[in-house]
């Protein structure tokens, strides 16, 4: 049973940056991490992924302003999140396919 906890959500201001880190409390070395979003009333939709060897995809809306990246070491993945926009507004979720979600992390753009 692998646990995610996330951290780094905030406040934020439009044009702004945050980083978003989820922490497992087992080894992630051979798994793929996604990110998911979920804003209010909305269905849950994929943000970002990244491979054990360090490829990634991203959906169209956050590619080139969302960066994600990951510390085997620490068995932490991260989502460097900039030039933030208000429709980003959600509660960010770290997964690991197909059963284990972390409890979010809200994430609010708005001046």
């Amino acid at each position: 049973q692998v646990q995610l906890v996330e951290s780094g959500g905030g406040l934020v201001q439009p044009g702004g940056s945050l980083r978003l880190s989820c922490v497992a409390s087992g080894s992630i070395r051979s798994d793929t991490m996604h990110w998911y979003r979920q804003a209010p009333g909305n269905q849950r939709d994929f943000v970002a992924l990244i491979t054990p060897g360090g490829s990634t995809n991203y959906a169209v809306s956050v590619k080139g302003r969302f960066t994600v990246s990951r510390d085997n070491a620490k068995n932490t993945v991260y989502l460097q999140m900039n030039s933030l926009k208000p429709e980003d507004t959600a509660v960010y979720y770290c997964r690991i396919p197909p059963n284990y979600w972390g409890q979010g992390t809200q994430v609010t753009v708005s001046s």
